[in-house]
């Protein structure tokens, strides 16, 4: 499901079973990252989808990465390996204005 950067923040923020998933490249996570966010490179094909097939699905996904297109697709893969609920941050990083790490 996609969500504008509000309503992805406010739903995460009231989310005990949340866990973010940031699915850039190495290089775009040294610019920084959304606090307490897991890296799954996307462009790691396989080594993403081992990583999906050992999440736990009873688990709430917010995926991001740059601008969104990624992202949509990282849900996409989630859900047709399991994993019910999945936010895609519409904008992505780029259009972030919460917390960062760098």
């Amino acid at each position: 499901m996609d969500l504008q950067q509000k309503q992805w923040a406010e739903q995460l923020a009231e989310d005990p079973a949340a866990v973010i998933l940031d699915v850039r490249t190495d290089a775009e996570v040294e610019e920084g990252m959304i606090p307490n966010a897991k890296q799954m490179d996307i462009y790691n094909s396989a080594a993403f989808i081992e990583n999906v097939k050992q999440l736990d699905t009873s688990k709430n996904y917010y995926v991001y990465c740059r601008s969104g297109g990624r992202s949509a697709q990282a849900c996409a893969i989630l859900r047709s390996l399991g994993v019910e609920n999945a936010y895609n941050l519409m904008g992505g990083f780029e259009n972030w204005e919460g917390d960062k790490t760098v």
